[in-house]
């Protein structure tokens, strides 16, 4: 943003400028290696374009627009094109020497500025005069509005904590065993298992009748027996189908029990997954 004394003629050489700052200040205008400079050398060379105002300070010719009107306290609503007009070109004509291409968006809005300000000196017709005609900058004054909602806007957004500007992200790394946790064994799945099993045991079932006497024990030695051999044993491998239902239910009673007393571990590996049966691991 261009300081208030931009507007302001400067002073008309560098001479007046070097003695202007001596009177201000008799303690020196600046310091060379710590020691103050009450006088100005002889071969001291100022170029000419060591002041200047560089309208890049703007975002462009409505946000310089906006700044003039702003500074003066004009009306946005009714706006003295003369004034602002004048003031306009006196910005802008401080890089039109130096710097033309920054200086042509401005300019451009300078004729926009001029026409505009020659319209409303032009003298109104009758049939002007009967019907209302529209205001010269009402199309000015609706962009400078929409401008300053959209910088305003812009200027909330910004004041938001931003990652990497007003905060960072912190990092903390854990180590830690992976671990694999099986999922627990419904009884809806186990449930289903039995009766898989018990579906094709009745696939398999003789008509023969014959009185036999089923060991639940036995049963129960015979499974840990087999899961002594081997690590995991699938559930229905678990059944010997061809002994008919009545080896089944025993064997699945026998299951049962050797589970309650935590004797062998049921687990799945995930929902739907075929069920395994192992040895329990005994306590360390």
């Amino acid at each position: 943003m261009l300081p208030e004394s931009a507007a302001e003629p400067a002073p008309a050489t560098a001479a007046e400028a070097g003695t202007a700052a001596l009177t201000a200040d008799v303690s020196g205008f600046a310091r060379l290696y710590g020691e103050p400079l009450l006088t100005l050398p002889n071969d001291l060379y100022i170029p000419p374009d060591a002041l200047e105002v560089f309208l890049d300070a703007f975002e462009g010719p409505l946000d310089l627009l906006l700044y003039l009107i702003r500074k003066q306290n004009f009306n946005i609503l009714d706006i003295p094109m003369a004034q602002l007009t004048l003031q306009y070109l006196k910005y802008v004509d401080q890089i039109r020497k130096s710097n033309l291409e920054l200086a042509a968006e401005y300019l451009l809005m300078a004729a926009m500025l001029i026409e505009i300000k020659s319209r409303m000196l032009l003298p109104q017709r009758q049939t002007d005069l009967d019907i209302e005609a529209d205001d010269p900058r009402a199309e000015l004054v609706r962009r400078l509005l929409d401008y300053e909602q959209i910088k305003l806007a812009a200027y909330d957004l910004n004041t938001l904590p931003q990652l990497d500007r007003d905060f960072v992200r912190t990092q903390i790394h854990i180590e830690q065993s992976l671990v694999t946790v099986l999922p627990d064994v419904a009884p809806l799945d186990l449930q289903q298992a039995w009766l898989d099993v018990m579906k094709r045991a009745r696939l398999t079932q003789h008509h023969k009748i014959s009185r036999e006497e089923l060991s639940v024990r036995e049963h129960m030695t015979g499974i840990l027996r087999r899961l002594q051999s081997t690590r995991f044993v699938e559930f229905a491998d678990l059944f010997d189908v061809a002994g008919g239902v009545p080896v089944v239910v025993v064997n699945f009673v026998a299951l049962l029990e050797l589970a309650k007393e935590t004797l062998i571990e049921i687990t799945q590996a995930e929902p739907f997954a075929p069920i395994y049966v192992r040895l329990a691991y005994a306590p360390a």
